[in-house]
């Protein structure tokens, strides 16, 4: 029945003389976000509005599907469009499209005719009377509620007129490649997928480094870390992941610092290599799933020493303030959960002190780093230079 979806956005309505480039933006990732949903498509902006129709059959599941994982999207609407043939016509079509799309009619409604192209014989008030009464003499067991109707009955009159009281809410945010390149430290965790996710929907395009740590870690712990990547690509379009082998590394800290400082100085040399990658790739801040006092290396101390290490760019982290539960249902909500519990233990586990600290000092975490020399430093370049770089898409 439908063969065209109306897609609506907030945020970018208010953007004033720059709206241009985020409607814009907006239009190629619909067009990206339609190119693997079987079916042709036209992607056209118009006035306050994104129209896309299918030309000839499409999927329209997967269309929907793919939509909805588009940031700077509101809401979707499938919509009958159909010719200006009068005003008999029109109120004929809405009782069909009532008919077809509502078998179960034990509901209120409310007409909302919009009267874009104001040479239209009829004004909205108007149209809205007129259609109401003929529903009602179609459907007897309709009931008329203006103030909070069941079934909204959208007809928008422009060059066409659009017919629609389906709207199905879309992912929010601002279209990918409005706001700038952050690079992601990406584990095979529940946090930093979804953290990633939440970066992205503000129009950032994401890198992501994932550190592995073989032969602790397994090919299928990183193919997981790739499969998390894949599935964030669905809405934020391509994913650059950089794999750092950082067994040697690892190994060196282990040999020559205190244990319980292990997971801090990993950390500080991760967000090291972290930084080098994200100046190499025109990114500009850093990404983490970090929650306050989540585990050892996540309590005001220990963040602050690790932060310390940044020196050129910030670092985001959305979920400072979330409990694990918030960021648990964001994950099940994006589709990264099932993936993210999979049991291949990452280089962050495997090399957990028993008893880390809680309250590193600065100053001593530094002197130890001292114990690491130059040796350190040909270990990092080692591993930036050999790193893997894989494209991770849908």
């Amino acid at each position: 029945m439908f063969q065209a979806f109306l897609i609506k956005y907030a945020e970018i309505a208010i953007k004033g003389k720059n709206r241009n480039l985020f409607e814009d933006a907006l239009v190629r990732q619909v067009r990206r976000a339609l190119k693997s949903v079987e079916g042709s498509f036209l992607v056209e902006k118009t006035r306050g509005r994104v129209n896309v129709t299918a030309e000839g059959d499409f999927d329209y599941d997967g269309a929907l599907d793919a939509l909805k994982k588009v940031f700077g999207i509101t809401a979707i609407c499938p919509v009958v469009v159909l010719e200006d043939n009068g005003f008999e016509k029109l109120a004929e079509d809405t009782v069909s499209y009532i008919s077809k799309v509502y078998k179960d009619r034990n509901f209120t409604f409310k007409i909302n005719a919009r009267r874009a192209r104001k040479n239209y014989p009829m004004e909205s008030m108007e149209i809205n009377a007129s259609l109401g009464e003929k529903l009602l003499n179609a459907f007897p067991e309709l009931k008329v509620d203006v103030h909070s109707p069941e079934v909204m009955i959208n007809v928008e009159i422009r060059e066409k007129i659009y017919l629609y009281s389906i709207v199905i809410p879309g992912a929010g945010g601002m279209p990918t490649g409005t706001g700038g390149k952050a690079m992601l430290l990406l584990s095979g965790g529940i946090d930093s997928p979804a953290a990633g996710y939440r970066i992205a929907k503000r129009g950032v395009v994401l890198n992501a480094v994932y550190f592995h740590a073989p032969p602790y870690t397994s090919e299928r712990a990183k193919q997981k870390v790739v499969d998390l990547a894949k599935i964030i690509s669905a809405y934020s379009g391509t994913i650059w992941l950089h794999v750092v082998n950082f067994t040697e590394i690892q190994k060196y800290i282990y040999e020559k610092c205190p244990h319980e400082e292990l997971t801090i100085i990993m950390r500080r040399y991760m967000m090291r290599i972290a930084e080098r990658l994200a100046l190499e790739n025109d990114c500009m801040a850093l990404v983490t799933g970090e929650s306050i006092g989540q585990v050892a290396s996540q309590t005001m101390a220990s963040l602050m020493v690790t932060n310390e290490v940044v020196e050129k760019l910030p670092v985001f982290r959305p979920f400072i303030g979330s409990d694990k539960q918030e960021i648990v249902e964001l994950s099940k909500e994006i589709g990264s959960y099932e993936t993210s519990i999979l049991p291949f233990e990452d280089c962050c586990t495997i090399w957990v002190a028993k008893h880390p600290v809680t309250k590193p000092s600065p100053e001593r975490i530094r002197k130890h780093e001292r114990f690491l020399s130059d040796e350190i430093d040909r270990m990092m370049e080692t591993a930036i230079k050999n790193r893997e770089v894989i494209k991770a898409e849908v």
